[in-house]
């Protein structure tokens, strides 16, 4: 009597993602984000908290204006052409330092890592120079640069460059070997090995870096245009502590931080696109 056996199904994977895991999949592959609804409680909470205010006065509305007070004030700024200027002012400084100091890292941070004798000079001086709060050097910048815009786009890039040359540094340093020698036995020369094999393996690094780099450029600005600047978010912050303009200047600070959060949301967006087969299971 023949036995009569069921064909095996396909094995079932070992290990199960979590419901957490799973809903967040869920959520991405839908292009549905629960994140700026914490923000939005957070905005609708401090309107309910001023409203409240209105009506009790536990506090100052002054010292404490709120998100209404701050659309007001922007209009009113935006009105005198005002606000347009402080923007452009602000977006081409920061533009200008990270733009010249990111190509300086990155390049000086792959040769750190991959030639001794750089390595030997450069890395100390480095090492030295970046305990150095930046904002003790920016007198000396001024005296060296004068009160212009030249200042104000090395203090910038200056700020910025320790973050992107370390994050580059890490990533080139923590290159598999196999991969270079793998690319070595498939007869690549130095150049095609840089080129092929360790940029694109320290490439999701140094995105890491620049993202860094950036919003330290947005966390210097207003100190760079506190001094000699005639425009600018960070001057106009300033300019508006001379008058007692607190909405202007919570507005300066809330102006900064949306640049800030929507730049990096546009890198973390552009370092998906690059780099899907990270996020892609075999």
């Amino acid at each position: 009597m023949a036995l009569v056996t069921k064909p095996r199904d396909r094995e079932a994977p070992t290990t199960l993602p979590a419901p957490d895991e799973i809903a967040a999949l869920e959520m991405e592959r839908g292009g549905l984000s629960l994140k700026p609804l914490s923000l939005l409680a957070v905005v609708v909470l401090w309107q309910l908290i001023a409203m409240l205010n209105g009506v009790l006065h536990f506090y100052n509305p002054r010292l404490i204006p709120g998100p209404a007070d701050l659309v007001v004030a922007g209009w009113n700024l935006a009105q005198t052409g005002d606000l347009q200027r402080d923007l452009a002012a602000s977006l081409k400084r920061i533009v200008v330092g990270f733009v010249v100091s990111a190509p300086v890292a990155i390049m000086l941070g792959v040769l750190v890592a991959r030639v001794r004798w750089i390595e030997v000079i450069v890395d100390p001086v480095v090492e030295a120079l970046r305990p150095i709060p930046t904002l003790a050097l920016l007198p000396i910048m001024i005296l060296w640069f004068g009160v212009g815009e030249a200042s104000k786009y090395f203090f910038i890039g200056y700020s910025s460059f320790f973050v992107i040359f370390t994050t580059t540094l890490l990533g080139v340093r923590n290159v598999d070997p196999i991969l270079i020698r793998a690319g070595q036995s498939l007869g690549l020369n130095r150049l095609q090995i840089y080129r092929h094999v360790i940029l694109p393996s320290a490439l999701p690094d140094v995105m890491v870096g620049l993202r860094l780099g950036l919003s330290v450029a947005f966390f210097v600005i207003v100190a760079a245009e506190f001094i000699a600047a005639d425009a600018g978010l960070g001057y106009r912050i300033n300019f508006s502590r001379t008058w007692f303009q607190v909405d202007n200047m919570m507005l300066g600070a809330v102006v900064i931080g949306a640049l800030g959060t929507s730049s990096n949301y546009l890198l973390v967006a552009l370092e998906r696109r690059l780099f899907r087969w990270k996020q892609t299971g075999p």
